[in-house]
């Protein structure tokens, strides 16, 4: 199995499920956007895309233009294609964009250990059939998806009461998580260093916020891993 993963900063990679990925003897491309590194030509040797997050936004085209090719590679990918995808947060937002939407402040800013709530389309879903009604995961985000909902090749997987589109699939090989299911236990720490996301975090939960979020993060760790490994085992077969 052969996967390219677009990373937008370094510490934002694919967390639990990389390392499933590698013990699995999985071919990783990760192609570091932010540093200048080009996606490959030939698409169609990859068996499947994730796309991650990242400080950046889907508008700001002008400070990193590198998105304007990121969008065509994923239009190319999971619509030309009809290849396997998964993005998360950033990389939800960019599918939201691909497919018709549009990518708008959230009212207000999710942070935190916050519930999802599936919709009843997850029962027959390819990944997520298995997944409880409710979930609890990491939100990290200040923009979301809108718009999506007169394409009739998407479906809405999950919600929470401030972001519609928590989850959300183009037909039945691309998938956008607004959400970070994929974190490790030394994920908050390490983003907790990232200027862009310490401020949205201590101006949504104040100063000193980051050692409580990482502490409850790791409380709910062995049920987001769980959640990773069943999304990961689904994805392959997908693939």
């Amino acid at each position: 199995m052969n996967i390219i993963v677009l990373q937008h900063i370094k510490i934002e990679d694919p967390g639990y499920i990389k390392d499933l990925m590698l013990a699995d003897g999985v071919k990783l491309t990760t192609i570091e956007l932010d540093e200048g590194e080009k996606i490959p030509n030939d698409l169609s040797k990859f068996d499947g895309m994730f796309c991650m997050g990242g400080p950046m936004d889907t508008f700001m085209e002008q400070e990193y233009p590198w998105l304007i090719e990121e969008k065509k590679v994923i239009k190319e990918f999971v619509i030309n294609l009809k290849k396997p995808y998964l993005g998360f947060c950033l990389g939800c937002q960019l599918l939201g964009e691909v497919v018709g939407g549009k990518v708008v402040k959230s009212q207000p800013a999710e942070i935190g250990i916050m519930d999802i709530n599936f919709s009843k389309e997850k029962d027959t879903d390819n990944l997520f059939s298995k997944f409880p009604n409710k979930i609890k995961s990491l939100q990290w985000h200040s923009y979301e998806v809108e718009g999506i909902e007169n394409n009739n090749d998407v479906t809405l997987l999950a919600s929470s009461p401030i972001t519609k589109y928590q989850i959300f699939k183009y037909q039945n090989h691309a998938y956008g998580i607004q959400f970070h299911i994929e974190i490790k236990d030394t994920t908050v720490k390490e983003w907790g260093c990232v200027p862009e996301y310490k401020k949205a975090l201590e101006d949504q939960l104040g100063d000193g916020a980051l050692e409580k979020f990482d502490n409850v993060a790791k409380d709910n760790m062995t049920d987001m891993n769980n959640y990773s490994k069943i999304l990961y085992e689904n994805f392959k077969k997908i693939i």
